[in-house]
């Protein structure tokens, strides 16, 4: 071996044989680089390879508008079945409208969770309108309860409002425990994170259990302040605080957590009510909106706690949760005809992007309509906790301290 080794041209091969070896291997390490960052750049990496996302404000834009309504779409599906679908079942094959169709619309409808108030408004509606045109289609029937749905909800709409231009905007958020009011908060502290906003959390459900440690996870997850105290002590000295620290620190908007108590019991309404005087005292004008999360799967009961509510803490907003999970959705149609509360945020999914602004005209489109999502929901609680443990985020992280 040692003599071939001193072979200047059995060196000379070895050499160039390991050369070409070490070039080959490059070419197919560079291509395998080459392969991922196209398919990093192209999205198409197993989700298990992709990077966790950043900050909430550095997060890529919010998905088109056809990715929103298939959300939605998807989200309503259940209530669709119930109401429309049954809607469907019952015209179909009628040849003439007759008062035995309007018993049984009207027996659907209630049962669809829209209420006997709402039903009977709508039914009047659309006896006179039928009436007008002599209608005898079964199929325009069903375009007079579309019209009319949308008429409905039209006018108990609205839109948050805007950040005031001398101080922060204060939302209180109430409603029952149970509803998805921690949740909501979390995701409309994202939401104005996202808007470049700066946000600060007041962790005020200081008696039912880790309901603190839940607000500042979220405080994590959105890249908010939250202003927290021991658990068990006084929601309206939280409240005053964050209000204090948001009015101080040139906050944007400050979201006030408070008890959700059961609203049948009147002391506790009582203590909604010393909240939102204290925070009026700490800036004038606040709470600019006091919003209430109702739960969808309640159904007719939802309404109830919403006129308790309103009675002790006058709510000007109404955020209706889980709707994905409910065929009972109907309940929106005599939210809205009941109360004469705007309905200005629905929860349609688990992500962060599934708290959406209510559109009447979008929401009956899926209803009524016949498309069909496509591109399901977003990241469900179990990712979000994933990614929240590999960026070091846990219930025992620090939250921001109350004013000094």
């Amino acid at each position: 071996m040692s003599e071939l080794m001193q072979n200047p041209a059995v060196l000379g091969a070895i050499v160039g044989a390991v050369v070409l070896v070490a070039v080959v291997a490059g070419v197919v390490l560079s291509r395998g680089r080459k392969n991922a960052w196209e398919e990093a750049l192209t999205g198409e990496l197993d989700a298990s390879s992709r990077p966790l996302p950043g900050p909430a404000k550095e997060r890529a834009p919010e998905a088109p508008t056809a990715s929103v309504f298939g959300r939605l779409v998807d989200g309503l599906a259940r209530t669709k079945g119930r109401m429309v679908g049954r809607v469907d079942d019952l015209f179909r094959g009628r040849k003439v409208v007759d008062e035995e169709l309007w018993t049984q619309l009207e027996e659907l409808l209630i049962t669809s969770d829209v209420g006997i108030r709402a039903t009977t408004r709508l039914l009047e509606s659309m006896r006179a309108k039928a009436d007008r045109e002599e209608l005898q289609d079964p199929e325009r029937l069903r375009e007079l309860l579309r019209e009319d749905v949308h008429r409905v909800l039209e006018s108990a709409s609205g839109r948050l409002p805007d950040i005031p231009a001398d101080g922060p905007l204060v939302i209180m958020v109430v409603g029952v425990n149970g509803a998805g009011k921690t949740t909501t908060i979390g995701k409309l502290a994202a939401r104005y994170v996202a808007e470049g906003k700066k946000v600060l959390i007041a962790a005020g459900d200081t008696f039912r259990a880790a309901a603190i440690e839940q607000v500042v996870v979220w405080g994590k997850r959105a890249g908010a302040e939250v202003v927290r105290h021991e658990a068990g002590s006084d929601p309206a000295a939280v409240a005053h605080d964050a209000v204090s620290a948001g009015v101080a620190r040139g906050v944007d908007v400050v979201i006030c957590d408070t008890a959700g108590r059961l609203h049948t019991k009147a002391d506790l309404m009582g203590e909604l009510t010393k909240v939102h005087r204290v925070i009026g005292k700490v800036l004038d004008g606040a709470p600019q909106e006091v919003l209430l999360v109702l739960d969808s799967t309640n159904g007719q009961n939802a309404i109830a706690q919403a006129r308790e509510f309103a009675g002790a803490v006058g709510v000007s907003a109404i955020a209706l949760t889980k709707l994905d999970g409910t065929a009972r959705g109907g309940v929106i149609i005599g939210i809205a005809d009941e109360l004469g509360i705007p309905v200005k945020l629905i929860g349609i999914g688990e992500a962060v992007e599934d708290l959406r602004d209510f559109e009447p005209a979008g929401f009956v489109e899926a209803l009524f309509g016949s498309e069909s999502g496509a591109l399901g929901r977003g990241r469900n609680s179990a990712s979000a906790a994933a990614e929240d443990e590999e960026r070091g985020i846990s219930v025992e992280s620090e939250a921001a301290p109350p004013p000094s």
